[in-house]
C-alpha cells in the first residue's frame, strides 16, 4: 500500500490537496493515529495550522479553494457512501477544477486513507 501512496506522488498529485483529503477522511474515519500523521506531515509541507484547524468545518469557513472544496466534498462522498449521494454532479464539480488524471488520482487518495484508516481501527 505504501507504493501506491508513492505512485501517486511521483505522479504529481497536489501536496497540499493530498495532505487536506488525507486528514478530512481519517477525522471522518475516527483514526486519531492518521489525524496526526497527516497534520504533521500537512505542516512539514508548509499547510498552515489556521486551515488545518478549520478543516473539520471547512463547508463554513473560506480557508479553501473552490478546487479544495471540490475535492473536499469529493472525500466525504467515498468515505461515508449515502444512497442518496449525488456523485454526477460532484464529478461535474471536480472537471471544472481538474483534469481526469487527477481525479483519478485523488479517489485513489481517498481510496487508500479509508483503507489505511480501516486497517488501522482495526487496531484500537
Amino acid at each position: 500500500m505504501s507504493h501506491v501512496n508513492t505512485a501517486i506522488g511521483d505522479l504529481g498529485f497536489d501536496r497540499t490537496l493530498y495532505h487536506l483529503v488525507q486528514l478530512r477522511a481519517s477525522q471522518i474515519n475516527g483514526c486519531g493515529y492518521c489525524v496526526k500523521l497527516h497534520t504533521r506531515e500537512a505542516r512539514e509541507d508548509s499547510e498552515t495550522s489556521d486551515r488545518l484547524d478549520r478543516l473539520i468545518v471547512w463547508r463554513h469557513v473560506d480557508d479553501f479553494t473552490p478546487a479544495e472544496r471540490a475535492a473536499l466534498a469529493w472525500t466525504e462522498a467515498l468515505t461515508v457512501i449515502e444512497q442518496t449521494t449525488d456523485f454526477g454532479s460532484l464529478r461535474a464539480e471536480l472537471r471544472v477544477h481538474f483534469s481526469e488524471t487527477d481525479i483519478g488520482l485523488l479517489t485513489a487518495t481517498i481510496a487508500q486513507i479509508n483503507l489505511w484508516n480501516r486497517i488501522q481501527a482495526s487496531a484500537h
